[in-house]
């Protein structure tokens, strides 16, 4: 069994008068075959028959990240430098993006390793990726980007979105949309059913058809604003009780929420809660936020994401979950402990160490063996000083860096 010694686990709350602050405690953590078998006290010694054991030197663990909305097709990383060509609209970059596409295409694989890579290292372990499936490259950049995940197998997990970026009616999508589902995509995208498929209720239909022959998760871009995004996400739900639907959906983006009233957005929250359909945030400062913290209360699932970093959309991010959850920590003014901790769960998809009252969550035996580890007092300063990760375990297993092995049995 391996096992991992004086570990920094958050344990409660230190009350001190209005203020509160995060109680630790050091921990020794026994693991078998990915799992948490054991949880002592540091006061407690390791058993003989460790097999493994590994010195956390009292760093803090915190849950590895999801990163929930990104392109690893779409990076320039691994190429030389290349700023963003400016552009008058939506439709300009596009066209710009279409006639790179082919020229791009046969480096998928390397540039999309370059981009897991750069996700590992800031702590992420689960990947959501849009991949374009569009009329002018086919199915390329799907098939470099599952060379590249397949690499990365027993570090990373993923989600594979086919996405019609160039339109789901644009020539021969929905066939290729379909081929893409059988080479290894695993979720249906979709894409401004108003703004770019101009054709709301077609595209939606089509979207469902697809998810439906593969029975499959969707993920549907929506940039889409005002009563047009808000009508679209309702006719969305509209067709997902109409079917029946049991699989999860999702809409990322939904700029659109946050430019309607208040009582218009409980009321669309109750529905995506009840229709099991998230929202995926990357929290931009150009644009309007979905009511975040709203849905959260509201029991919508709400997940944080990096999107598409160094590419022909921008040369700006790099792949740090973390900076997106200080940024929406910035925006809406969370300083304090509990809320900075708190404000861990959209990029670890839920999970934080604490409660808000300070109840202990995790880690627990059985979890996975998967954590983060930062030379940090407690998690909300590595939300608000972008601690340094250090290391990364996946499952039982460093998928980044690495702790310092200690001598057994002296």
């Amino acid at each position: 069994m391996k096992w991992i010694k004086n570990v920094k686990l958050e344990i409660g709350n230190i009350i001190d008068g209005e203020r509160i602050e995060t109680k630790t405690g050091f921990y020794h953590i026994g693991i078998k075959d990915g799992k948490i078998v054991e949880h002592l006290h540091y006061t407690m010694p390791i058993p003989e028959t460790a097999e493994e054991v590994y010195d956390a030197k009292e760093y803090l663990a915190i849950p590895t990240f999801k990163e929930m909305h990104n392109h690893l097709d779409k990076t320039y990383l691994s190429l030389e430098w290349k700023a963003s060509k400016l552009v008058k609209n939506l439709k300009e970059r596009l066209q710009y993006e279409a006639e790179e596409l082919k020229d791009l295409a046969p480096t998928t694989k390397q540039r999309a390793t370059a981009m897991i890579e750069e996700i590992l290292s800031h702590g992420a372990t689960h990947i959501r990726t849009h991949v374009n499936i569009d009329p002018y490259i086919g199915l390329k950049n799907l098939e470099g980007v599952v060379a590249a995940l397949e690499e990365y197998k027993g570090a990373v997990t993923a989600d594979i979105v086919a996405f019609p970026q160039h339109g789901l009616f644009n020539g021969s999508v929905p066939a290729l949309m379909r081929e893409a589902m059988r080479s290894g995509a695993t979720v249906v995208g979709g894409l401004d059913p108003s703004g770019i498929d101009q054709n709301i209720e077609k595209s939606l239909y089509e979207t469902m058809a697809i998810a439906a022959e593969f029975d499959a998760e969707v993920d549907i871009h929506l940039h889409d604003g005002g009563d047009v995004g808000v009508y679209t996400i309702n006719k969305w739900l509209d067709i997902v009780e109409e079917t029946k639907w049991k699989r999860a959906s999702a809409i990322s983006h939904a700029f659109c929420i946050g430019e309607i009233p208040t009582l218009q957005q409980q009321n669309l929250a109750n529905r995506l809660m009840k229709n099991n359909v998230a929202i995926m945030s990357t929290i931009p400062l150009t644009k309007s936020l979905p009511p975040i913290e709203l849905l959260d209360e509201r029991g919508v699932s709400v997940h944080f994401g990096c999107d598409g970093f160094y590419d022909s959309w921008s040369p700006l991010g790099h792949g740090d979950l973390i900076e997106k959850v200080q940024k929406y920590c910035q925006i809406t003014k969370r300083i304090d402990e509990v809320s900075l901790r708190d404000s861990l769960k959209w990029v670890t998809g839920g999970i934080t160490p604490l409660a808000k009252d300070g109840t202990y969550q995790w880690p627990k035996k059985q979890d996975d063996a998967s954590f983060i580890f930062v030379n940090a007092t407690s998690s909300a300063e590595v939300v608000a000083r972008r601690k340094q990760r250090l290391a990364v375990m996946s499952r039982g297993e460093f998928v980044f860096g690495e702790l310092e092995k200690a001598v057994l049995h002296v």
